[in-house]
């Protein structure tokens, strides 16, 4: 079977002619697909023939929304179904610039960061650029918003599926598709040189953002094992790199944990790693995650560290605004909950999509 939204106009076309239609049927196809419609009756344009044809050879319908929670603030999180039957979730956020989605990659993740409810269970499989894309149309049909901006950082590392990611990208900017700006994705990494590097040969115009957390080399392969692949050097490197070929500032994700990464010391060890590049400092009060024992830092805290990093060290640094903490909007932690115990299964039953807790 078919997904039809991880197909480009020109794959599309491809595969019309193949099945005995007129190329200029795929048009018409792409121009439902990216409406995000989910079901090939709507497409009232094309025969009935060709309707039934494309509903015997595939499907739209590849992120299907089971559980939705809406907080305060009005940060909307869902749990998705896949087509096959794994599930996801995707995070819908207002800001004053616009609306933003939280995507996810993976189903699940491998990189083992201790306080990121994503590793729970591991890593299951890779989605498909369809399968980014089917998040982003299933919530702007549920909000009936448009998305100004994607990040990529929902569960999974998208470095680690970088073909899927980068296709991803390329769709998304389509000015036939959803026609978003690249300067409008942010691609969130816990810190793969080599992906990063790589990145940089492409010359988009997004946002990276490296989850660094701890500026420790030991300290910080305790809470990210990926330290012991790729250093904080290495990291660093990787990321003169990537400013130097996309002229591109570069944010740094720092999750503040209460005891473990946020003491002065933190602070002035990451000032003087940092201090003279162009990139900017986003602190984030970590959500608590019980499965981890993980607890956010005080605010006095946290406004302590930012003044050493903005005031001592003159690195633009930013304290993020907390969205959907009373509904678990971290990532993994609604996926979490339907593992079944000591398996990567998952229970899925007697869901359903609701407001609130």
């Amino acid at each position: 079977m078919v997904d039809f939204r991880n197909l480009d106009e020109e794959a599309l076309k491809a595969w019309v002619v193949a099945h005995g239609e007129k190329a200029f049927r795929a048009k018409q196809l792409y121009e439902w697909i990216v409406k995000g419609v989910v079901s090939f009756d709507e497409m009232l344009n094309l025969s009935k023939a060709f309707r039934e044809m494309l509903s015997a050879e595939g499907y739209l319908d590849n992120f299907h929304i089971v559980e939705a929670h809406t907080a305060q603030d009005g940060t909307i999180k869902v749990l998705g179904r896949l087509h096959d039957g794994n599930l996801v979730e995707s995070v819908f956020m207002t800001y004053k610039h616009g609306h933003s989605v939280c995507v996810s990659t993976q189903v699940g993740c491998k990189m083992g960061c201790s306080f990121c409810a994503s590793t729970i269970g591991g890593v299951t499989r890779n989605l498909t650029a369809g399968e980014y894309l089917g998040q982003i149309y299933a919530l702007q049909a549920l909000t009936g918003k448009r998305v100004n901006h994607v990040v990529l950082m929902g569960s999974g590392e998208p470095l680690d599926n970088y073909d899927e990611t980068l296709r991803f990208i390329k769709l998304s900017t389509d000015e036939r598709g959803l026609n978003l700006s690249g300067r409008s994705i942010t691609l969130s990494t816990c810190g793969l040189a080599d992906e990063i590097k790589k990145l940089a040969e492409e010359h988009l115009q997004i946002t990276l953002a490296i989850s660094l957390h701890n500026p420790f080399e030991t300290e910080r392969q305790t809470i990210m094992p990926i330290t012991k692949r790729y250093s904080i050097a290495a990291v660093l490197e990787a990321v003169d790199v990537y400013i130097e070929k996309t002229g591109r500032r570069v944010t740094f994700e720092y999750a503040l944990i209460a005891g473990v990464n946020d003491s002065d010391a933190h602070a002035e060890k990451l000032g003087q790693l940092l201090k003279g590049k162009l990139v900017h400092v986003n602190l984030i009060p970590v959500n608590a995650v019980a499965e981890k024992n993980y607890a956010p830092t005080a605010s006095d805290k946290i406004f302590r560290f930012k003044s050493i990093l903005s005031d001592k060290y003159k690195i633009t640094t930013t304290i993020r605004r907390e969205l959907g903490s009373d509904i678990n909007a971290a990532c993994g932690q609604l996926r979490a909950k339907h593992l079944k115990p000591n398996t990567n299964d998952i229970e899925i039953k007697n869901l359903n999509v609701f407001e609130g807790e």
